[in-house]
């Protein structure tokens, strides 16, 4: 039998594999260092070989979870659909992520661990720029946005709300449905970005002001 060596580089992508699965299932916050790499077999020694602690274990998962976000979001942003409903979409899709899926995760990310989730965003910063300011601005070629918009403006302002609804004090023990802030702040943002073109196009869409 042959015994299958792996190398230094092969074991920590494995634990930050194992690891990310486990803090998606789980949460973050009661999570261990001996929980995370439990389906790996292998030791906390051998974890602390690469990583100092479960905050820098995390970072680390935070850059592999982020940048496939933004492969995904990347495809999307590609396809022929109108910039109106993509951005919609793209944004939607977040707030799916935030709230939907892994719901325990990012709610102790967001408020147990926002210095490492605001240092991930940080590095995808230029990425997600490059990818929705081109989006914005092939909305207003088109005619979909106003003329008079400035594309970096007003996705900041999108983003400054989104948050807002996702990680804002004012909204931290919100009860109700998280749709429901999407719709009343980020939809009708984008809304006001639109010309009517950009309206009838949002207002054929099934999936805005769904809930």
């Amino acid at each position: 039998m042959t015994n299958t060596v792996f190398s230094a580089v092969d074991i920590k992508e494995r634990i930050v594999e194992v690891a990310l699965k486990q803090f998606l299932a789980q949460g973050i916050r009661h999570m261990t260092m001996m929980k995370l790499v439990e389906p790996l077999g292998i030791s906390t020694k051998t974890v602390y070989k690469y990583f100092r602690s479960k905050e820098e274990l995390l970072a680390e998962c935070l850059t592999v979870l982020y940048t496939g976000y933004f492969h995904e979001f990347n495809e999307i942003a590609q396809n022929n659909d109108n910039p109106v409903n993509i951005l919609h979409l793209l944004f939607r899709m977040t707030l799916e992520k935030d709230f939907g899926m892994n719901r325990d995760f990012f709610h102790d990310l967001n408020y147990y661990y926002p210095e490492l989730q605001n240092s991930a965003i940080r590095r995808d910063a230029e990425n997600y720029a490059g990818l929705l300011i081109p989006l914005v601005q092939r909305g207003i070629k088109e005619g979909f946005f106003t003329s008079d918009l400035d594309p970096e403006l007003a996705l900041k302002g999108i983003v400054s709300l989104y948050t807002t609804i996702t990680r804002g004090e004012e909204y931290r023990n919100f009860s109700g449905n998280p749709y429901l802030l999407f719709k009343n702040l980020v939809e009708v943002y984008i809304k006001g970005m639109c010309t009517p073109l950009g309206l009838i196009e949002l207002d054929n869409n099934p999936n805005f002001n769904q809930q």
